[in-house]
């Protein structure tokens, strides 16, 4: 009784810590439209694909369709697909208002210590230096998402306004089956309480992320940092980027409104191979690590409702009372109903699992499994 007291204890001064010292990562919070720059700049987006003949054609209308005063190329990178990405995204093109903006272009042989969408990235760079070689931004973005016509605009306005080096937007996700109205609301809020927005944007901080399905790099930033090649290993390539820019450039990561995930997740193992391909990644594929991040979930998510109806603690209570407080505005953000707040934990526990299963794969060496490629480095 003693010990289950003390981790009641334990577990609520948790989650009064994450409520009020983590920069209010809870909080559901965006920012009014920056103004109008003087001049729009030239900005060249660039679209990995590989295998996504379902998807492409919408996410190059999407951003062919811009409202962007400023001139706007495309560079699709068609990474050995086999199912006629290339021609969709021609042909989705052409139905456009900027029909010659888009250059399709085939990627070489993956290099070793490259992961396959950051040498697509990389691709799609250099060819962009001789279709838009002046442009000041480049727009990365993926095969899977759909862009509103003011996406680009609010971008370019927000870098130029405050002087970014990243830009980047965290898209909404689709929230329609069972299984993602139960599992996807939480994705934003952890990766929220991982990396607090409003800490990415402070300078004095040296948290960085960015959102991969959104990312306005400047060119110059690019350039500094070396270019792809400075995160060609990387699995969490987003974020990889971030960290190098942030040190000598500003950075900002808010939520979408208008940019939209066309991938459907459908059942719970497309959600659980989602968090098991970089679950471990992102615990530097250290045991000890694993080890603390199970520790630290279970006490967070699972030991307030175990010991709130096994024990009736009250710290257990008021745990868990906060914890579903706190999980409230990211589930009104995704128009989700609030009695999926207290079942929090069992996502939570939805997550533990494959974050297990993202190590089991690493060592049975079949880690960062996307698109036909385990990813992950080999263990030694």
């Amino acid at each position: 009784m003693h010990l289950a007291l003390a981790l009641s204890l334990l577990s609520l001064a948790v989650w009064l810590v994450l409520i009020f010292a983590r920069a209010g990562f809870w909080r559901v919070r965006k920012p009014a439209a920056a103004p109008d720059p003087a001049a729009w700049p030239e900005v060249v987006a660039v679209i990995p694909a590989r295998n996504e003949a379902d998807v492409i054609g919408r996410a190059v209308a999407g951003v062919l369709g811009q409202r962007y005063r400023g001139r706007l190329a495309l560079v699709v990178v068609d990474d050995h697909s086999q199912d006629g990405t290339a021609d969709i995204a021609r042909a989705a093109a052409a139905a456009t208002a900027r029909p010659r903006g888009l250059t399709v272009i085939g990627a070489r042989e993956l290099p070793a210590g490259w992961s396959g969408k950051v040498w697509a990235q990389s691709e799609g760079l250099a060819a962009a230096d001789g279709i838009a070689p002046q442009a000041r931004y480049v727009w990365l973005t993926d095969a899977d998402i759909w862009h509103g016509p003011g996406v680009l605009a609010g971008l370019v306005a927000r870098a130029e306004h405050e002087r970014r080096d990243l830009v980047s937007l965290m898209v909404r996700l689709r929230c329609e089956s069972a299984w993602e109205r139960l599992i996807v609301p939480a994705f934003v809020f952890f990766f929220a309480k991982l990396y607090p927005f409003a800490r990415v944007r402070d300078a004095r901080c040296r948290v960085a992320a960015a959102a991969g399905g959104c990312m306005l790099a400047s060119r110059a930033a690019l350039a500094r940092i070396g270019g792809f090649a400075a995160i060609r290993g990387e699995l969490i390539d987003d974020c990889g980027l971030a960290a190098r820019i942030k040190p000598g450039g500003a950075i900002r990561l808010d939520l979408a409104d208008d940019s939209v995930s066309l991938r459907p997740y459908n059942d719970w193992r497309s959600l659980w191979d989602m968090i098991a391909r970089s679950a471990y990644t992102q615990l530097r594929y250290s045991p000890p690590l694993l080890a603390g991040a199970v520790a630290g979930m279970v006490l967070t998510y699972l030991v307030p409702p175990v010991l709130a109806l096994g024990w009736r603690l009250w710290p257990a209570w008021l745990a868990w009372g906060a914890m579903t407080l706190a999980y409230l505005p990211m589930l009104r953000e995704y128009r989700q109903p609030a009695w999926l707040a207290p079942l929090l934990p069992v996502t939570a526990l939805f997550y533990l699992g494959a974050t297990i299963d993202s190590a089991r794969r690493y060592w049975l060496r079949r880690g960062g499994q996307w698109k036909g490629r385990a990813q992950a480095p080999v263990r030694s």
